[in-house]
């Protein structure tokens, strides 16, 4: 009988993973698979340091896990050993669905299915393996099990997941302002009506969470810089879809060749089981290994758009509070067409228009709550002035113009 896994992690220290079935999943090979799959994507072309992988960060959610339920237990919720387990599993395997460069990849060789659904399938197919072992974890995953504040837990404005990868995220990327006091938080947990609730005395430590989140993602996640070598990539690829879909040969990895050369959905997972099997394989690796290989093929746009990766030449972004003027797109689509000998329709492989909005805090969304002194319930944006004005006044949106340098 083996004692279990113990791993030395960076932001945590050590973290224990038990015997049974959740050393089990950290075991399997689609868990494995993450360490092949960066967390931050190209977020290390700002971050040099944002080197690590989707499992760290599911073995830090998962901790964290453990702490939660173990400082919910202390305070009299009772939660079942069963359950503890089921929730600590499905929280190991929130991620386990994700492709190379996240949502990257969602957006351009897959359609209308997200890493959240595919994440769901590869768990009935690791549930099967393990002769259903993780009915109730996936039950809980699902938002189906009688007591709701587990899925909470998992996924919601305050869940273990978000509470890891700002702390983890943060400590990579070595921007210190965003870091948060996860092990307050968590301390200052407690569930009322089924729900979770956070003591008034961690407001400000929720506030701090807010803002740091705020600051994560316009400095960090969309970055500029970030977002030109995302459009890049994308791009990349989206030319050479359109290449295989004209019936042109491009070198690709098996799994790769299954994504680029036929229309991938939600009703094609559905109907031919070998999609979830290929995409399984995809990892980082699949992407860059045809990416250095197509910097020297015979089509410009794509040998271009691969060697500006290799080589990161990356867009110019422009930046505007309000939508991107079209004369200013019309500009560079003219200055491109002149520059590389082009037409205009090829011009959309080398310019990018995105409005990217992120709230800080979704009123509209699973509430955070706060458990006033009085027995009262008041929604974190009532409960706080820095928030409550923070959501009025703060602006939410940029647009983004991203284009090739000439």
């Amino acid at each position: 009988m083996t004692d279990g896994k113990m791993i030395n992690d960076p932001v945590h220290g050590f973290i224990k993973v038990p015997p049974g079935l959740l050393l089990d999943i950290v075991n399997h090979p689609l868990m494995q698979r993450l360490t092949r799959i960066k967390q931050l994507g190209l977020a290390s072309v700002v971050y040099p340091s944002a080197q690590h992988t989707r499992f760290q960060h599911s073995i830090g959610a998962f901790h964290l896990m453990s702490e939660a339920i173990r400082s919910l237990q202390q305070k009299g919720i009772f939660i079942f050993d069963s359950e503890a387990e089921a929730v600590c599993a499905a929280i190991l395997m929130h991620d386990i669905g994700h492709g190379p460069f996240s949502h990257v990849l969602e957006n351009t060789l897959i359609h209308g299915i997200t890493h959240e659904e595919i994440s769901l399938m590869m768990m009935e197919q690791i549930n099967h393996e393990m002769n259903g072992a993780l009915n109730l974890a996936m039950i809980i995953y699902k938002d189906e099990y009688n007591k709701k504040f587990l899925h909470q837990l998992i996924s919601s404005q305050l869940d273990m997941d978000r509470l890891d990868y700002l702390r983890r995220d943060s400590f990579f990327t070595g921007v210190q302002e965003a870091s948060i006091g996860s092990d307050r938080i968590i301390k200052m947990l407690d569930v009322v009506d089924d729900r979770l609730v956070v003591n008034a005395k961690g407001i400000y430590s929720i506030e701090n969470y807010l803002t740091s989140r705020r600051l994560m993602y316009w400095q960090v996640y969309l970055h500029k810089t970030t977002v030109a070598y995302e459009k890049l990539l994308v791009n990349c690829l989206t030319r050479a879809r359109d290449l295989a879909s004209q019936g042109k040969e491009l070198f690709c990895t098996p799994a790769l060749r299954y994504f680029l050369y036929q229309h991938i959905d939600a009703v094609h997972f559905a109907q031919h089981p070998e999609a979830l099997q290929y995409y399984e394989l995809l990892d980082d690796s699949d992407i860059w290994s045809a990416i250095k290989v197509w910097m020297h093929d015979d089509d410009k746009i794509l040998a271009t758009l691969a060697s500006n990766l290799v080589k990161r030449i990356l867009f110019r972004v422009e930046i505007y509070d309000e939508q991107v003027p079209e004369e200013r797109i019309q500009d560079i689509r003219q200055l491109l067409m002149d520059k590389l000998s082009i037409s205009k329709e090829e011009t959309r492989y080398f310019v990018s228009v995105n409005e990217i909005h992120k709230d800080m805090y979704d009123i509209h969304d699973d509430h955070i709550d706060i458990l006033l002194p009085d027995g009262t319930i008041k929604d974190i944006s009532e409960a706080s002035d820095l928030l409550y004005n923070a959501i009025h006044y703060y602006k939410n949106s940029k647009n983004y113009l991203c284009y090739h340098r000439i």
